[in-house]
């Protein structure tokens, strides 16, 4: 089958905030079941893609049609719940760990670790029974990345949603 899906852009990578401290805060990258659809149908078609959920959306099944073997082939994997909207969201994780199984997205995890210093983003505070509490709101978005040919992230930058200005820059590109 050989079959091999692209490398995210930018543009179809999100970022959110995973902690906040009073020094600054730390950010993932993920991609979007809506992102994963995309790339399947661009990659493989419409039509040669199935996806199905068992044991009440904790499991979710992504298949592809192999011409070669007149069969579909599959991979699976398990989600967990999200805060918002429970049932949705452990269907949107399942689906979005399966398509890691088939490959896309996989070079996230090669990302490096996202440090933003609190001179780059507001960060507020509160107490909570004795304890400060630090939040940020600001949002971010990739505004550049590029891969080696092994798709390992070489080099990323970061901006404020709000600012438009770059808060990360990562670059391992050989110079010269």
């Amino acid at each position: 089958m050989g079959l091999v899906f692209r490398t995210l852009m930018a543009s179809e990578i999100d970022v959110r905030i995973a902690t906040v401290t009073e020094k600054g805060i730390s950010l993932l990258l993920y991609k979007d079941a809506r992102c994963d659809m995309n790339i399947l149908d661009e990659t493989v078609g419409s039509y040669n893609w199935k996806r199905d959920h068992t044991r009440d959306n904790a499991n979710c099944i992504v298949s592809i049609w192999d011409n070669e073997k007149s069969q579909w082939i599959s991979k699976e994997d398990t989600g967990t719940e999200s805060f918002t909207e429970k049932e949705k969201g452990l269907a949107s994780d399942s689906f979005k760990r399966a398509c890691f199984n088939w490959g896309i997205g996989r070079e996230l995890y090669t990302a490096p670790f996202i440090w933003i210093s609190s001179d780059k983003c507001n960060i507020t505070s509160s107490e909570f029974q004795g304890k400060k509490k630090y939040t940020c709101k600001d949002n971010f978005y990739v505004s550049q990345i590029f891969y080696d040919d092994a798709k390992n992230i070489e080099a990323l930058a970061i901006n404020d949603s709000k600012t438009k200005k770059n808060v990360f820059m990562f670059d391992c590109r050989k110079k010269g």
